[in-house]
């Protein structure tokens, strides 16, 4: 991608912001955590069609599936995080995960595993 074309786009690096692109990059880049999320994808996908939501015309099965995958990944990623109890810092990574486009994550994820 030309600097001009990164330049015009809004966001970091392709993503929605930094934010979305850090918790994107790890996902991708750390070998377990990539195999995880490929998986919770998959199974999210097979589930759709049964949702209560796509059986009542709410949603599309790929609707739901991304839907499905970004709750899950903002539930486990942002629980998980190492900072317990209040402190500057837990504050400071509460608002970047409060940043994070977790639906755009899942959309990225699903649409690696067609």
């Amino acid at each position: 991608m030309s600097s001009t074309a990164a330049e015009a786009r809004p966001g970091y690096q392709g993503w929605r912001n930094y934010e979305t692109w850090a918790v994107a990059l790890w996902i991708d880049n750390e070998i377990t955590a990539f195999r995880y999320w490929r998986e919770i994808a998959r199974n999210c996908r097979r589930a759709a069609p049964n949702t209560e939501q796509v059986k009542k015309g709410i949603w599309t099965p790929k609707e739901a599936a991304q839907f499905n995958l970004a709750d899950q990944l903002k539930e486990e990623i942002t629980e998980g995080h190492p900072l317990n109890g209040p402190s500057m810092y837990a504050d400071l990574l509460s608002a970047a995960f409060s940043e994070v486009d977790w639906h755009e994550i899942a959309e990225s994820i699903l649409a690696e595993l067609d």
